[in-house]
């Protein structure tokens, strides 16, 4: 079983920033639409069913936080995940909250 080793407390403070930040359903849906690829802002945010201006603000954040990259191609903004790990948890969560919910007796 994987079981994450105890960080130091700056590091706690900025993976709880992360989770904030991915708490907020439009910026979840940016981060799940860029894990199957890049996209131009434009694109993700009509996809994630958001104004171009909301979607950018949120953009901007996931983007300090380095859980996203730009790239511009062009005149345009395109933005992906920003690595493989953000990608295999956001993966792991989605298939935990996938799963049927079994309660435990005891």
């Amino acid at each position: 079983m994987f079981a994450p080793e105890p960080i130091p407390d700056h590091r706690a403070d900025l993976l709880a920033d992360m989770f904030r930040l991915l708490g907020d359903p439009s910026r979840l849906k940016l981060v799940l639409i860029l894990c199957r690829g890049p996209s131009a802002a434009s694109a993700a945010a009509a996809r994630a069913g958001l104004s171009p201006q909301l979607a950018s603000h949120h953009l901007r954040l996931l983007k300090a936080a380095r859980l996203v990259r730009a790239m511009r191609k062009g005149r345009e903004i395109h933005y992906d995940v920003a690595d493989d790990h953000v990608r295999h948890m956001l993966a792991d969560m989605v298939a935990h909250v996938s799963e049927p919910h079994h309660d435990e007796k005891g």
